[in-house]
């Protein structure tokens, strides 16, 4: 008998690690088929893709790094400095 579940949490770096560890075939029972979505990107918010050539994407993550930070939250810093220069 399994006494492994599947987490009933929101944060999707916990379910990450979970699944990392898991296989989805030993959930089988668990499984529910969803009409609906389960994700709804905030109308807020938006993307925006940028093309860096690998030597930029490099630096940039070397300072992200070095301030520690992710690079979307560099490049997003960057962004509203301008933004609030302009």
């Amino acid at each position: 008998m399994k006494t492994t579940r599947i987490p009933q949490i929101d944060s999707i770096q916990e379910l990450a690690e979970f699944w990392d560890t898991h296989d989805l075939t030993d959930f089988e029972d668990e499984l529910e088929e969803v009409t609906e979505p389960v994700f709804v990107r905030d109308e807020r918010k938006s993307a925006v893709n940028i093309y860096l050539h690998p030597r930029e994407l490099e630096a940039l993550r070397k300072l992200a790094r070095a301030k520690g930070v992710d690079q979307e939250t560099l490049i997003h810093e960057w962004v509203l400095e301008k933004l609030r220069a302009a």
